[in-house]
């Protein structure tokens, strides 16, 4: 019981990984901003514009103030572990499609202004994983679907062109995008089925640790 106590914390704190990564990353870019006085909005998604194109890569990493920072980080940290604790096999897939192609589907068809924030990126992870728990028909992850249901339901408003002042057009990305990701992946969202290697519990001559180190292991908001 101990040892599988001790997996379990283990991967969840795998699974927390590059979310927590990446959640420092958007808070370092934002100290800077604040300590230099510098803005970055202009490294935003400028839909159908040459200059727009770079915000496909930086968008995600940039926020207009420590509330459109803060909005997003909490979100981003525990919907991130949800999907690589139950999702591992796409999670690292379905992360970077949603950084990338939901800046891509903004560039083609918002407003042109500049969107930045890593908003979209929160919807689609949020879809992702209720979309993920319905389709399966697994109790333990309609479960989790419900408990992100709770937890984060009311965002659901955010898709909506109800308050201009935010880039509704990158939350309706993010989510669209999150609910085909869970659609295209449900083969290897089977996790109760079949799990990654490294997720498997060791053999009883190997150690907890060895088996974890496994190297399978204009601002729009």
């Amino acid at each position: 019981m101990i040892i599988k106590e001790n997996i379990e914390k283990k991967r969840l704190f795998i699974s927390s990984y590059i979310p927590l990564l990446y959640v420092l990353l958007i808070w370092l870019i934002h100290v800077v901003q604040y300590l230099f006085n510098y803005d970055l909005t202009h490294l935003g998604v400028y839909p159908q514009k040459i200059k727009g194109l770079v915000g496909i890569l930086f968008s995600p990493l940039i926020h207009g103030s420590w509330e459109h920072l803060m909005s997003n980080s909490v979100p981003l940290l525990v919907l991130g572990t949800m999907l690589f604790y139950f999702y591992p096999k796409p999670a690292f897939k379905v992360f970077w499609l949603l950084y990338f192609v939901t800046g891509i589907w903004v560039w083609f068809g918002a407003r042109q202004a500049f969107h930045i924030g890593s908003s979209g990126m929160v919807y689609g992870l949020a879809s992702f994983i209720f979309t993920c728990g319905v389709v399966l028909r697994n109790v333990s992850l309609l479960a989790v679907s419900l408990l992100v249901v709770f937890l984060y339901g009311s965002i659901i408003w955010g898709i909506f062109p109800i308050n201009w002042s935010f880039s509704w057009e990158s939350h309706l990305s993010g989510f669209v995008l999150g609910i085909i990701l869970a659609i295209y992946y449900r083969q290897e969202n089977k996790y109760l089925e079949q799990v990654p290697e490294w997720m498997n519990e060791p053999d009883e001559n190997n150690n907890d640790d060895e088996w974890y180190s496994n190297e399978n292991l204009d601002r729009l908001s």
